[in-house]
């Protein structure tokens, strides 16, 4: 490429990319403007859809694939291994290859990729397909946000990125409201259709209707790949460890433990690296600091918390018998309380005050939870449409202004949009998988000990539990002639009742810790406000800007050696009005 290429533009200050590596700001008719908003939200949901479908649909690639239960975790597991680590990468390419290169480039290997799939015949080529969807997938969240913030202007588009937040948690719904659908089409083979089709739209919509350009530079520099190259497989590590650790429990695999602490040496390498760098890809500096610390744990921990419902209430749903068909009415429900989060989001928002939307958004989540925990053998979905419906609606709402309290410390000093991009990448994937790892966990031990003390309370000594193994024998009267069987059969089946009531209970510690997070986080966000506004000292005031310098008062050339300045001339006396 040319110097030409990166020659700095001249733009209009409406115009002006808010960020390196972004599109211009330039003015739209409105049918522009909604096509924007059109295609961004169609970006989005492409994006994040592909992995939802597989990850609701994991039952039926196992026996399509033909592997056991813990195998197919490889799968989902394999798309957030690239995908966490990829924005080390994409926004330097951004910047250097443009937009449009990067637009047309990822969209194309993206379909590719998804055609890949429709020959996939073993869980080896699964795996591959599957981690290059990942690569492909983190370049499609940015772009569909780019597309969408061209739909507002300049005063609305901190609301353009809420909601384009929000519809990037469309994803996981769609998904469970189509999969029978798609699975009745072509089996396996009519999600990846679908999936196909659907990125050829997106491909013709971005070809048809390009984004504006933004400044290039030469971003890249060689240390980056060695960032990347320790990084990159420091983070897959660690998500093998937590996506394994729960399935396949994390003291009876030595690999689980061994690939922890080689990620734990390969990621702290990486940070050593960037710390000394003269220009990091990652500023660990900023990464490190106290506010971005705490937004960093309010984002993992409001992940672990959203983690309720695919840990928990789907958990718990299949735990007494449903599968995905009889779950759509429950995400019809949340699909529709998470768009109505948005609509409430985009009407409460205002960027000074960011915090009140927060608490609220974490107390409703709150409430969800508790409602949840107190769940019977009899919860059905139609007991959860209200819980559920009021963390999806509080998960929208507390990402969008969270979100916006990043960006502004990004936007006052853009060399931190790389560390931006990956950290926020890191909460939301790494954040998902490590709720799903620690609530599972929790989940199983919590079952434990539900067992151990119904166990000891099922004597056969007791008339209660002597009548129910009677009862439950008699249900085998037809085909076991022997009392003795019978009698072996339903103690057999009062074993299983009440492991399915350990789980139960289990189940219901886990939606209440879930409650007990959300509420202790809002605590914190609302005594943090309270600190800083009447606790904390004020923040210095900024040192005033000298200005330049008037012509009269200007130095007159005089020898180096003598410092003095020629005498102002005599200004003169301003006329008195009479």
């Amino acid at each position: 490429m040319s110097d030409a290429d990166y020659a700095p533009r001249q733009w209009h200050p409406d115009e002006r990319p808010t960020l390196p590596g972004g599109p211009s700001f330039p003015k739209h008719s409105m049918p522009r403007r909604i096509a924007y908003f059109l295609i961004g939200t169609l970006v989005t949901i492409t994006g994040g859809l592909g992995n939802a479908l597989v990850t609701v649909n994991l039952v039926n690639l196992q026996g399509t694939l033909g592997v056991f239960a813990a195998e197919v975790n490889w799968l989902p597991a394999a798309y957030v291994m690239t995908n966490v680590s990829m924005n080390l990468l994409l926004v330097k390419f951004r910047q250097q290859f443009g937009l449009r290169a990067f637009t047309e480039f990822f969209l194309v290997l993206y379909a590719l990729i998804t055609f890949a799939h429709l020959f996939v015949n073993d869980l080896g080529s699964a795996i591959a397909v599957r981690a290059a969807h990942g690569m492909a997938g983190a370049a499609l969240s940015t772009l569909g946000l780019y597309y969408s913030l061209q739909a507002f202007k300049k005063e609305w588009r901190p609301r353009g990125i809420v909601i384009s937040t929000g519809i990037a948690q469309l994803a996981q719904p769609i998904a469970y409201i189509f999969s029978r659908s798609l699975l009745q089409i072509a089996e396996w083979r009519g999600l990846y259709l679908f999936e196909l089709g659907l990125t050829l739209v997106t491909l013709a919509a971005v070809l048809w209707l390009k984004l504006p350009p933004g400044d290039r530079f030469r971003a890249f520099r060689p240390a980056d790949f060695l960032t990347f190259s320790l990084f990159a497989p420091g983070m897959a590590l660690l998500c093998a460890a937590l996506t394994f650790g729960r399935v396949l429990w994390w003291t009876e695999n030595a690999w689980v433990g061994i690939a922890l602490a080689v990620s734990i040496v390969l990621l702290l390498a990486a940070i050593c690296v960037e710390h000394n760098r003269d220009n990091p890809l990652l500023n660990i500096r900023w990464l490190t600091n106290g506010m971005i610390l705490r937004l960093s744990i309010a984002l993992m921990l409001v992940r672990v918390v959203l983690s309720e419902q695919s840990v928990g209430a789907v958990g718990f749903l299949r735990l007494v018998g449903l599968n995905n068909d009889e779950m759509q009415t429950l995400f019809i429900v949340i699909l529709l309380a998470t768009i109505l989060g948005i609509v409430v989001s985009v009407l409460v928002i205002r960027p000074p005050h960011l915090m009140a939307p927060q608490v609220v958004a974490l107390l409703i989540m709150a409430l969800g939870a508790w409602i949840d925990s107190n769940a019977t053998n009899a919860t059905r979905p139609a007991q959860m449409y209200v819980s559920q419906a009021l963390l999806a609606f509080g998960g929208v709402m507390f990402l969008g202004p969270l979100l916006l309290t990043l960006l502004g410390s990004v936007i006052a000093n853009p060399a931190n949009l790389i560390s931006f991009s990956v950290l926020f990448g890191l909460t939301q994937n790494l954040g998902g998988l490590i709720g799903s790892s620690l609530l599972g966990t929790f989940q199983v031990m919590r079952e434990k000990y539900h067992s151990s003390v119904l166990a000891e309370q099922l004597s056969s000594l007791d008339p209660l539990v002597a009548a129910r193994i009677q009862q439950y024998g008699a249900a085998y009267a037809r085909q076991l002639a022997d009392p003795a069987a019978r009698t072996r059969q339903g103690i057999s089946v009062l074993t299983q009742t009440a492991a399915r009531e350990a789980n139960i209970l289990a189940y219901n510690d886990v939606f209440l810790v879930i409650s007990i997070i959300a509420t202790l986080l809002a605590a914190w966000i609302f005594g943090r406000s309270l600190w800083l506004k009447y606790v904390a000292p004020p923040p210095p005031a900024p040192v005033p800007v000298p200005a330049p310098p008037d012509p009269t008062d200007s130095p007159i050339a005089v020898p180096s050696g003598d410092r003095r300045t020629a005498p102002r001339p005599p200004q003169p006396t301003p006329a008195v009005p009479t």
